[in-house]
């Protein structure tokens, strides 16, 4: 699943095309994606609205858009990408097979017509020729539209916790919200209502860079654990952002191309290979539904 990195590096690249366009039309071939309003119903509703910014919450992307440029009546587009979702800026045709088929393919050449990017099941027009594709091979994303105040005020969004990323997300902060926590650090660190944005990749990263065992509860870590995995979040989170996120299997940026963070990553499924920091032999362990990715000497 895109984390924070993957999310903010989709944002990041649709800000620079996309900001102050209109949307013209839209489609899509899989109606279950779209939870809110009716299916049928999203195209009457988005049609001629502007986009005016794009902001991540959590792992969230919400398109705030207007009638006009000036905030007027705002709305939101919710667009939560799941297991193997990614948004694209593209062109796209789309030729009917059957009543329930599609065969949509990308009209620019190159990295869009990778594989990985060919699952589209959405499609925004917008006023400049050129689109924003969903492409989801599990069609698991989640998409949501209506008014700003609605759209915020959903639970999806209100209990998700702070930003680590934000500066105002301070060591005494963090500290606050987990030391009193008996869960293993690692599904602290996944748990979107006490930090947003971190997943199964980074919280194994981040873990490995503070030397600390997945296992270890929470209220178990020391002053010093508190401090050293405080920074480990910041940094790998900013180097992954600044690396264009992880692309070990469906995530791709809005281009089509694969982030860099794969190349450099410490332990997430690096299993049976040595630690680069002292050569013992990375283990996974399972924790619930989740794997775990771990050095047994460094994070004892």
């Amino acid at each position: 699943m895109p984390e924070l990195p993957e999310v903010q590096t989709i944002i990041d690249d649709l800000r620079k095309k996309i900001i102050g366009r209109k949307i013209i039309n839209v489609w899509f071939d899989v109606p279950k994606l779209i939870k809110k309003p009716k299916p049928q119903d999203l195209k009457n509703k988005i049609q001629d609205l502007r986009i005016t910014d794009i902001q991540r919450r959590g792992k969230n992307i919400l398109f705030y858009l207007n009638p006009k440029l000036k905030i007027l009546n705002p709305k939101i587009l919710l667009i939560h990408q799941k297991l193997t979702g990614h948004l694209l800026y593209g062109k796209w045709s789309i030729k009917k097979i059957s009543n329930f088929k599609f065969q949509v393919s990308s009209l620019i050449k190159g990295s869009l017509e990778e594989k990985v990017n060919n699952y589209i099941h959405l499609i925004i027009y917008l006023d400049n020729g050129w689109q924003v594709g969903l492409s989801d091979m599990r069609k698991f994303a989640k998409i949501l539209f209506g008014e700003k105040e609605e759209i915020e005020s959903l639970p999806d969004l209100v209990e998700l916790g702070p930003n680590p990323t934000d500066k105002s997300f301070s060591v005494n902060k963090f500290i606050s919200l987990i030391s009193s926590r008996k869960q293993k650090i690692k599904q602290v660190l996944m748990d979107q209502s006490v930090v947003a944005g971190i997943g199964n990749i980074y919280s194994d990263e981040i873990l490995w860079q503070a030397k600390i065992h997945p296992f270890k509860p929470a209220n178990k870590l020391t002053a010093g654990e508190f401090k050293n995995l405080y920074k480990a979040i910041k940094s790998i989170l900013q180097k992954a952002v600044k690396l264009r996120g992880s692309s070990i299997i469906d995530f791709r940026d809005a281009f089509g191309k694969s982030g860099g963070y794969a190349k450099i990553r410490k332990v997430y499924r690096r299993e049976g290979e040595k630690c680069q920091r002292c050569q013992n032999l990375i283990k996974r362990v399972k924790m619930g539904g989740r794997s775990a990715h771990y050095c047994p000497k460094c994070q004892r």
